[in-house]
Formats: C-alpha cells, structure tokens, sequence
C-alpha cells in the first residue's frame, strides 16, 4: 500500500524478492492535478500496471466494499509504504503476519506525515528508516529494524526523501525474511525523545527574517522543491509602475443604460468590439486583464543559499551586487544564490539582480 515515488522503491524490493509474492498493489485513487485539471495517476500505480499487478484505489481504506476485496486476496502481510490515509483497525488486524510500515525517520523521532523536511528543518545531523509493526496510533508500532543516515550539508528533501526510500526498501528485503522466519522479536518504542512532522503547508515557507540566518538556511533546503522558501520583494504592493491600481468607476461615473421593455428574460450583458456587439465572457472586467497581478505583491522563491557571518536589520538588503546579495537575519546574514520571481524563472543572484535590481537598506518580507 503506498502512493509516492518513496513506495516505489520498496514496492520493486518486494517484487525481487524470491519469498515474496505481490498479490496486488493498492494507492490513492487518480485526482485531477495542474491547470487543465487532468487527472494524475499516482507513481505506485504506474509501476504496478507495468508490472502487471492488480491495482486497488479505494476512496476510503474503510470502505466496505474495499474491505471485502482485501479479504479475498487473504494477504499473509500487508506492507505499507506512504500510502496517504489511515489505516482501520479491520485492515490492521487482516493479515496473518500484520502491517508493516516504512518509515523515513528513527523513531520516536518526527512522527507523522513529513519526517524528511522536519529532520532538516530543524537542524538534524542525522536520521534514518525504521521498519515498524502497525498499531492504531501514529507511528507508534514496535520496531523491528533501523537504518540510519546522514544528512549532508548540501542534501534538500528531495535529495534526503529519495536516499531514504532506497534505504528503505534495502532495509524492508532484509526485514522480512527474518520476520517471517520469526528471528526478530518486535520492540517497542521508547517513550523519550518523541517528536512530531506534521503536514507541510505553504506558509511553511514563508521565511521570518528575524530567524538565525542557520535556522532560515535549513529551512531553505528542507523546503524544497514544495512549498519552497519565499519572502517577498520590496515596494512591490502597488502596479509595476509604483502607481496605485485604477479605481472602479463611481455609479455617477457610469452611463446609465437606456429604458428598455420589459421582456420575460433579461438579455446578457454586451461588449462591442470591431463593429460587433458580443456577450460579455463571465469573466469580464472593466480593468485590464494583469490588474490584480500587478496589484499583488510579487513573491521570491529561494532555491539556493549560504550563511553570511554579517550582521544587520532582519530582512534589510545588505549587499546587492556583482559579488553577491546578502540580507540580514537575527543572527548572521543569508547569501542568496539562487532565486526566482513570481512568475519568472530560477536564476542565479546575479542574473536576478541585472533584471530586478535591489539597493542596500531595502527589506525583504
């Protein structure tokens, strides 16, 4: 049961392995996703349908009818790799063998749905995998094995997510076949050094400037790639020309439209346009298309950073030249080496500065 690219790993783990047999591989349900909405078919069932495996999508893990397809396949284990929903009791106590869960962090350490950005948000020099018998609480099953690793200086989530499911899925080859045999006894979790990785969501990424420039540096990369770090540029409140907005006009401003009979069914709205009076779209507005655009302030991603042994104001524009741009933080400074404008593309400082350029003594924020 798994959903991600995390479970794909270990999905291939179980698939070489001689004493294992994959009866069926069950993920999210397809959702729309992107602009046009269409809908987006999860890595788990890719693989599966590649391997020609059954594949499950239940809307609810406790669907009745879910259920009852489960039972049929009477699995002797159920793996469960980042699947996305919480697993019932029914499902839990279904297989022979239980569920097993691969989780990216040491527990107790950073349970929950993020592991591999907290790890980094915080600080950690170090975490790891740990493969765990299902119980009803979150993350809360005893051990069976673990596996660290380092986080390197230079690792993001997404570099640090995808070391760990290769881990992962290492670790579950050399689980299972020892679980099964009945050589590892299952242990339970210590009650100290418990954590929590709640959800990530998007003002995650929004940086507080009066933050250590190291606290903000590891946020940066534990970000990444979603939501990413962002803050926003200066003076960029108003439209592109500093100017305020145009103001809708006043109703004493506004022709009034002539009487006409009263029919049963008004009729729609018109424009005129080449000589030719058309519907107005329901999107219609008497200001120009970019007008709230350029009325919001204007976002900027931080892709790639330093910290700078500086001082100055949290969020000021210390430096911004040729050599670099620099902003101060409640401690140290960050060098931003790579950024991108909302709506542009990533570029490196100084690339971003020949277009939008910042004076020393602006803020960020």
């Amino acid at each position: 049961m798994g959903t991600t690219e995390l479970s794909c790993a270990s999905l291939r783990a179980l698939q070489a392995l001689p004493e294992v047999e994959v009866v069926a591989a069950v993920t999210q349900p397809d959702r729309p996703s992107g602009r046009e909405l269409k809908l987006h078919v999860s890595a788990v069932k890719q693989l599966a349908l590649h391997e020609r495996l059954p594949v499950l999508q239940p809307e609810r893990a406790r669907d009745p009818a879910f259920l009852e397809q489960l039972r049929a396949l009477r699995p002797d284990l159920i793996v469960v790799v980042a699947y996305g929903q919480i697993l019932p009791q029914t499902i839990l106590d279904l297989p022979r063998l239980g569920c097993l869960n691969v989780h990216a962090s040491l527990l107790p350490k950073y349970r929950g749905a993020a592991p591999v950005q907290w790890a980094i948000i915080t600080g950690e020099k170090e975490t790891g995998v740990t493969i765990m018998k299902m119980d009803a609480g979150m993350d809360t099953g005893d051990i069976l094995s673990q596996q660290p690793s380092l986080i390197h200086p230079e690792d993001t989530s997404e570099t640090l997510h995808e070391r760990l499911a290769r881990l992962g899925a290492e670790l579950l080859s050399l689980t299972i076949p020892d679980f099964v045999a009945g050589k590892i006894q299952p242990r339970p979790q210590s009650v100290e050094g418990v954590s929590y990785a709640p959800k990530i969501t998007r003002q995650d990424g929004r940086i507080d400037w009066k933050l250590p420039a190291l606290l903000i540096w590891n946020r940066v990369r534990g970000l990444q790639p979603w939501p990413g770090a962002f803050t926003h540029l200066p003076g960029q409140s108003q439209s592109v020309s500093e100017k305020s907005p145009p103001s809708p006009p006043s109703e004493s401003a506004r022709p009034r439209p002539q009487q006409r009979p009263e029919k049963s069914s008004p009729s729609p709205p018109r424009e005129e346009r080449d000589g030719e009076r058309r519907p107005l779209s329901p999107t219609h507005s008497p200001f120009p298309a970019d007008f709230q655009a350029r009325s919001q302030a204007h976002l900027l991603k931080i892709w790639h950073t330093r910290v700078a042994h500086v001082s100055g104001q949290p969020g000021e524009v210390l430096q911004a030249d040729k050599t670099g741009l620099v902003v101060g933080c409640g401690r140290d400074a960050l060098e931003m080496l790579s950024v991108q404008r909302e709506g542009g593309r990533r570029l490196d400082a100084q690339q971003f500065l020949a277009g939008h350029p910042l004076k020393p003594g602006q803020h960020l924020g």
